[in-house]
């Protein structure tokens, strides 16, 4: 690649949209961008479609010569790290080994530290930062803004409270400053080799917050329980599609003779699981939908004994609206009574299809949102 210069080749795939969430990498195809959720081909001249030669000089200027990054990639076939473009845009990449070549994945990371207000969050979730302890969960498939909303919060606390912040993140993606709280970031390959050593570590470092990249194995999670049992506000994500789901993965992680221990422990140090959906709008953008499970007896019980018939999370969520709870299909159908979103859309993300398409047997009392995402988009609409 002659006069290769790949940060002048990412500044131009960013000028494509300033709704670019993605860059790709992949070979056979030209480099490609994610608007919106879709991917479109950036064509440079010269470059119809990436060679697998390409695609390596790509991965090895990113790995910048890092000996301990390069041993996981070859060990694991993939890695994950970040990139920047000096005092403009700062990624969070992956690279990874797919029939013998390398593809790379940069996921963009907004500029500055986002507000719930900016986010346009439900007004509970102002609460959250307001916690001394317990564990509180952001869920949702890759790319739905967890990352982003959980710096929101921790951006609150920062702000608000004089307290000790320890973040764990692979890798480190929104950098925060000290303003009233100390914030200490960590790197998992870095700085230390796993999530649970470092968080095990944490333990002994007076933190009052605890944030976790990911919870992503039995370990982590245990550790993340006594943390939060122990006087800990601890704040993690999952790659669960809603609340229930995400009670189900927790168990589901321990042995079987352990889940009515898991169970008790997780329904007395929950405080909320916020699930997020990013749903394409009508006339372009996309918009955040947002479920929240809120800790109080009801729930709780739910947790402790889980769910049966006529006792559904769900329905705990829809009925406790007055606590700050809500669920997915009641936000997704408010969504297309706004004209938001279509009904095609409001039904291919509802958590029932079926019983979301019985209330939505009138026209939408709002009106069609064309040209919607030009005026008050969120930022958690652009971000992940």
């Amino acid at each position: 690649m002659k006069n290769f210069n790949l940060d002048a080749i990412l500044e131009a795939m960013l000028k494509i949209s300033d709704r670019v969430s993605d860059l790709n990498f992949s070979v056979g195809r030209p480099p490609q961008v994610e608007v919106d959720g879709q991917l479109a081909p950036v064509n440079f001249p010269g470059l119809p479609r990436l060679t697998p030669f390409q695609t390596e000089i790509i991965a090895m200027h990113m790995l910048r010569g890092d000996r301990e990054l390069t041993r996981t990639l070859m060990m694991n076939g993939s890695v994950d790290l970040s990139y920047s473009i000096p005092q403009k845009t700062r990624f969070r990449v992956n690279i990874f080994s797919q029939r013998g070549t390398y593809a790379i994945v940069l996921r963009v990371i907004p500029e500055g530290i986002p507000t719930l207000e900016s986010l346009k969050m439900p007004r509970e979730l102002f609460n959250v930062g307001k916690l001394k302890n317990g564990i509180v969960l952001v869920t949702g498939p890759t790319g739905s803004g967890k990352s982003t909303t959980l710096a929101a919060i921790i951006n609150q606390i920062n702000h608000e409270q004089a307290v000790h912040i320890i973040t764990i993140e692979d890798p480190v993606e929104y950098m925060h400053r000290h303003v009233k709280s100390t914030v200490n970031q960590r790197e998992v390959g870095s700085d230390t080799k796993t999530f649970s050593l470092a968080l095990r570590a944490a333990l002994r470092q007076a933190p009052k917050v605890i944030l976790i990249g990911e919870m992503r194995d039995v370990e982590t999670i245990e550790i993340a329980m006594e943390a939060a049992e122990t006087g800990h506000l601890v704040l993690s994500t999952l790659h669960t599609i809603d609340a229930a789901k995400t009670i189900d993965r927790i168990v589901g992680v321990f042995p079987k003779d352990q889940e009515p221990q898991v169970r008790t422990r997780f329904s007395q140090s929950f405080r909320y699981v916020i699930s997020q959906r990013l749903l394409p709008k009508v006339g372009g953008g996309r918009v955040a939908a947002l479920e929240i499970l809120k800790s109080t007896m009801r729930t709780r019980d739910y947790v402790l004994k889980g769910e049966t018939e006529g006792r559904s999370l769900t329905d705990a969520m829809h009925d406790g609206q007055v606590d700050g709870m809500q669920a997915f299909d009641d936000e997704i159908e408010k969504l297309w009574n706004d004209g938001v979103i279509s009904k095609e859309t409001a039904l291919a993300y509802a958590t029932n299809p079926t019983n979301l398409a019985l209330r939505m047997t009138d026209e939408p009392t709002g009106i069609p949102a064309a040209g919607a995402s030009d005026d008050g988009d969120s930022m958690l609409s652009l971000l992940e």
